[in-house]
């Protein structure tokens, strides 16, 4: 494991973040979000450089760490580093993720486990990884989900059976946790502005959500009272293209 950090952190707010999935797109995005909110934070991705990059351009309290999140070890090493750099854990968003679509006859089995074993298995050992340090103090769970978590569509086998079970998950999650002081959120989007399944973003997007509003969303969330928990966000693009 790698990492990259300031010499010369913020003091911030003495929180901090563990962001999976962060070097671009919408785990980047929350992880600038919270950072400008004064949060510490890990960035992780599969490709160092990318992450490395990723925590440069933040600066501050961001740290920059490879880990493939289907590895629950790495996972572990990897929040712990956290916790014994920041001296704690306030937010894990749990965003890393990946699609592959075909029908079912077509789909092999390789492209199923990837799927399943990032989106719902990874959500699941970052969860039990952050959860030690999350108890400690409370904190905030954001599973970062989809629509194709409740509404199916034709080629998505692997992505909606991935999608409806970190729905499953996220809210099982909420009842286990709520004593200890833990708020779980699982945001659905639709269609979204980023590099997922080899898309480059560009002016034909515009209309898409894009990935600083999702962070916004964040933000928004982190601020509400205490007594209250929005648990299920659905979020879509507001004025899409007529077919």
């Amino acid at each position: 494991m790698t990492h990259s950090e300031s010499r010369n952190p913020a003091s911030g707010t003495g929180k901090s973040a563990f962001v999976t999935g962060a070097s671009k797109g919408i785990g980047l995005a929350v992880a600038q979000a919270l950072a400008g909110a004064g949060y510490a934070v890990t960035l992780t991705s599969r490709t160092q450089a990318e992450v490395e990059a990723a925590a440069q351009g933040i600066g501050g309290q961001a740290r920059g760490v490879v880990c493939d999140v289907r590895d629950p070890q790495a996972l572990q090493r990897a929040v712990d580093a956290h916790v014994d750099a920041f001296g704690g854990l306030d937010v894990l968003f749990v965003n890393a993720g990946l699609g592959h679509f075909a029908n079912v006859e077509d789909l092999t089995i390789e492209q199923w486990q990837e799927v399943i074993d990032t989106n719902l298995s990874g959500a699941f050992y970052t969860v039990k990884a952050g959860l030690p340090a999350l108890k400690r103090r409370g904190g905030y769970i954001f599973t970062l989900s989809s629509l194709a978590g409740t509404n199916p569509f034709a080629g998505g086998g692997a992505y909606n059976a991935s999608k409806f079970g970190l729905n499953g998950l996220s809210e099982v999650l909420t009842l286990d946790l709520r004593q200890h002081g833990i708020k779980v959120t699982q945001i659905m989007p639709g269609s979204v502005a980023t590099f997922f399944n080899g898309h480059t973003p560009g002016e034909q997007d515009a209309w898409k959500i894009q990935p600083e509003d999702v962070a916004q969303l964040t933000l928004d969330l982190l601020a509400m009272p205490e007594r209250t928990l929005p648990s299920r966000i659905e979020v879509r693009p507001s004025r899409p293209p007529t077919k």
